[in-house]
């Protein structure tokens, strides 16, 4: 998702995102620590998406 469309949502729905994406950091990394893992590059994605995340909430939280 892109920041322009992270800054239409509200902090509300940007905190449930976080958690949701936290979740799913949580299990890619058990299944890299298991050897499950198919796509090694999701866990950049998520990682990434986590931080625009942040930037937009910290964005809201100075205007």
């Amino acid at each position: 998702m892109k920041a322009t469309e992270l800054r239409q949502k509200t902090k509300d729905e940007l905190n449930s995102l976080l958690l949701d994406l936290a979740r799913e950091r949580f299990n890619l990394r058990m299944q890299t620590s298991t050897g499950q893992l198919s796509k090694p590059s999701e866990v950049k994605r998520v990682r990434r998406e986590m931080a625009r995340i942040q930037t937009v909430m910290n964005e809201k939280a100075g205007a």
